[in-house]
């Protein structure tokens, strides 16, 4: 007695025909694609056990269904993005989605090197100094309007030098007499005392500290010999050719304050009228 062979859902006789082996049993075509068969999730339909079927993220697709969603190029050995609900060959998504090099106008292709700066972004090759037009990389650059700059390049281009060594002011420095200095080039012209932060002035349009100036060019007190400078408040009294500091010009008898009082000079003595009298 022949033993049955029979689907195993509609229990069709499957002897010369096609059919398919399942774990609990043998089905035949029609039944196993109406039981087992995946529907694609593009065109809604089966897709049945002689198509090539795709799978991506419990979706399913026949193979000529998995094609990119803007230029309907095929998918199905391409690389691929999947953009929301769409898949999107490479070429399409860069196009829309990857930001334009301001430089070359190319796509910046993800995954490449590449530099931001305020909003824009360039192909790390693309970012070139305007001056001496070499890639500046990952190095410091600054901005000037329109165009970028290498340190070194802004710096021979833009950056003022020092009155003194000629060398470029990168950061902070002097002004005197609207030059720029750097400030340990802004000494003494006497002793050489840097005189940025510090109280200073000037003969024949030589700097000099308070020191220095009161030495060389200032008057000098008739009483103490110490130079008067005027700074710091400092006042003083004149009379010919001598000069008194105010705490200086006391009677040279009793030692009074002549400030603002008559005096009577005695060769090289000032003196108060009193003192003078008794004379």
């Amino acid at each position: 007695m022949t033993e049955c062979f029979d689907c195993d859902n509609c229990k069709e006789s499957l002897y010369g025909r096609k059919y398919i082996q399942m774990d609990n049993g043998p089905y035949c075509i029609p039944c196993y694609d109406a039981h087992f068969a995946n529907t694609c999730d593009e065109c809604k339909e089966l897709i049945g056990h002689d198509c090539r079927e795709l799978y991506y993220e419990d979706r399913h697709y026949h193979e000529h269904c998995f094609r990119c969603f803007r230029c309907d190029r095929s998918l199905a050995d391409e690389p691929f993005t999947c953009q929301g609900e769409e898949l999107l060959c490479n070429d399409c998504y860069c196009s829309e989605f990857s930001s334009k090099c301001i430089a070359c106008e190319k796509t910046v292709m993800p995954g490449s090197r590449k530099l931001e700066y305020n909003g824009q972004t360039w192909h790390e090759h693309c970012f070139i100094c305007s001056s001496c037009q070499q890639p500046i990389g990952s190095r410091s650059f600054i901005p000037d309007q329109k165009d970028y700059y290498c340190v070194p390049c802004y710096e021979s281009k833009f950056a003022p030098r020092c009155t003194r060594c000629k060398k470029t002011l990168t950061k902070g420095g002097v002004t005197y007499r609207d030059e720029p200095w750097h400030k340990e080039c802004f000494v003494c012209t006497g002793c050489k005392t840097p005189l940025a932060g510090q109280q200073f002035t000037s003969q024949d349009d030589n700097p000099y500290c308070i020191k220095c100036f009161g030495n060389l060019y200032a008057k000098k007190c008739s009483a103490c010999t110490k130079p008067i400078t005027g700074f710091g408040g400092g006042k003083y009294v004149s009379f010919e050719d001598r000069h008194w500091h105010h705490n200086c010009f006391n009677c040279a008898r009793c030692n009074t304050s002549l400030v603002g009082k008559g005096f009577i000079p005695d060769n090289d003595e000032i003196l108060c009228r009193d003192c003078s009298s008794d004379l």
